[in-house]
């Protein structure tokens, strides 16, 4: 099946975080997306070259100019645990306001259509690299990436479609 495209619905699935009291929490993408305009983008990996260097800081230094255009939300994520999820989120002490999901058994990732299987490498399912725009649930922009690619999904890309 293709990947998520601009017009689809965005699906629900359940991801998990640690909130700012440090506790554990499982949240419903809907319940963060429904009637919002909400940046999803998945990265292969944490604390990989790319995603660390280069992925995530872009979304991190635009944050305020993709919140100027009416974004509300900026959501980060990745197939892992929210334990491996936690201490990378603190490798990035300018974030103020983006989340940071882990979708650890890749269900989610399925659901968008974007599983990469990176079994070859070691690295079993992995989720796409990845940027979309969605407005009240209601994908706008589907930035995805083929392969390892890092050229159309970055935090610019998206600007564009705002």
């Amino acid at each position: 099946m293709a990947p998520i495209a601009v017009g689809d619905p965005l699906s629900d699935g359940t991801l998990a975080y640690f909130d700012e009291q440090d506790q554990l929490q499982q949240v419903f993408i809907h319940s963060l997306a429904a009637g919002k305009k909400v940046i999803l983008f998945g990265v292969p990996g944490d604390f990989t070259p790319t995603c660390s260097l280069k992925h995530v800081p872009g979304f991190i230094e635009k944050a305020d100019e993709l919140k100027s255009k009416g974004v509300d939300e900026i959501l980060c994520i990745s197939v892992n645990d929210p334990f491996v999820m936690k201490p990378w989120a603190k490798t990035f002490p300018k974030n103020k306001s983006m989340k940071f999901l882990a979708d650890g058994s890749s269900k989610y990732t399925h659901a968008l259509r974007l599983e990469l299987d990176l079994s070859e490498k070691g690295l079993g399912t992995r989720s796409r690299r990845f940027a979309v725009l969605v407005d009240d649930l209601k994908v706008k922009a589907a930035n995805v990436e083929s392969g390892g690619d890092f050229t159309v999904s970055n935090a610019d890309d998206i600007l564009k479609s705002l």
